[in-house]
């Protein structure tokens, strides 16, 4: 089954995908990422978002090459989205860092650019400490080269925005950090849309997701009847409520699975609405718990939790 994906317009025009295919994970066997990407664009997915620091940047190209060389996709109708690690935040190192994100992906350009943290850390370990704005050169010069036609930024607060804006000339387009059930995020979701810089939610799922097994016996997402009623009611799974409680607050978001049948569930969330007493539901569901707290980087000068 074919879903087409309504999008999100950006600030500079550009469209987002509602839906995207994430492709973080910890482990994975060799293939597993081009097949997951080959699934996704066959269902209808026309987002795929990795990063340098995932190493699967040249599977994730291959995926998309072979559709495109199939005929089923073209480049024009893709949004590739890849990040810059943490010890390229030097604005000389930043045009470098993302030409060999394209060779790897095997593409003239990408459609989205993020810094991927706010931290800039040696390769080494030690803190840089190097300012954003010298960061943020270096992306503007990406979409000087074209390079890259949106550029943003990864998990970066309220305050680390605010002081990048002071001196930004192309402004952020996204803001991508963990929002789900159990970290509504609305702070922060609020803020970004204020400044017209779209909220990107990455592991939307939170605990639901089997890969969350840290709240096991607690996690009432899994087992609460409110949830089930709700996804009984539309003939859903519990994880496509969660993605369509995210899609309604206008939030694209990146779930990520290397089996077929979810990658295409997740897709099909576009054919009802939750009402606003759902909404709420779902909403009473935040625990602030964050599934990333990117605790190895708690003593960097700015880590931004």
């Amino acid at each position: 089954m074919f879903v087409k994906v309504p999008t999100v317009k950006m600030s500079n025009g550009f469209e987002i995908p509602l839906v995207g295919l994430g492709t973080y994970a910890r482990q994975a066997k060799p293939g597993q990422y081009r097949q997951a990407v080959e699934w996704a664009l066959d269902a209808g997915y026309r987002h795929i978002d990795t990063a340098s620091c995932y190493n699967n940047e040249e599977e994730v190209g291959e995926g998309i090459n072979n559709k495109i060389k199939q005929g089923s996709v073209k480049r024009e109708d893709l949004f590739v989205t890849t990040k810059l690690w943490n010890d390229q935040h030097a604005e000389k190192a930043v045009v470098p860092a993302l030409k060999e994100s394209l060779a790897r992906l095997n593409l003239d350009y990408v459609d989205l650019y993020l810094i991927h943290w706010p931290m800039s850390i040696k390769a080494n370990g030690e803190d840089e400490e190097i300012e954003h704005a010298e960061t943020w050169r270096g992306m503007e010069q990406v979409i000087e080269l074209g390079m890259a036609r949106s550029i943003g930024i990864s998990n970066f607060n309220e305050q680390q925005i605010q002081k990048l804006l002071e001196t930004a000339k192309i402004k952020p387009v996204v803001n991508q950090f963990e929002i789900n059930p159990n970290f509504t995020a609305h702070g922060l979701v609020d803020y970004c849309k204020k400044m017209s810089i779209i909220p990107v939610a990455y592991t939307p799922l939170g605990l639901i997701s089997d890969a969350r097994p840290e709240f096991q016996g607690v996690d009432v997402i899994k087992t609460d009847p409110k949830l089930g009623q709700i996804a009984e009611k539309y003939h859903k799974s519990r994880a496509q409520i969660a993605l369509r409680y995210l899609t309604q607050r206008g939030i694209p978001v990146l779930p990520k699975s290397f089996t077929k049948s979810r990658i295409e569930e997740n897709l099909n969330i576009f054919d009802f609405n939750l009402t606003d007493e759902e909404m709420k539901t779902v909403d009473s569901y935040n625990i602030d718990h964050r599934c990333v707290p990117g605790l190895s980087f708690v003593n960097y000068k700015n880590f931004p939790f």
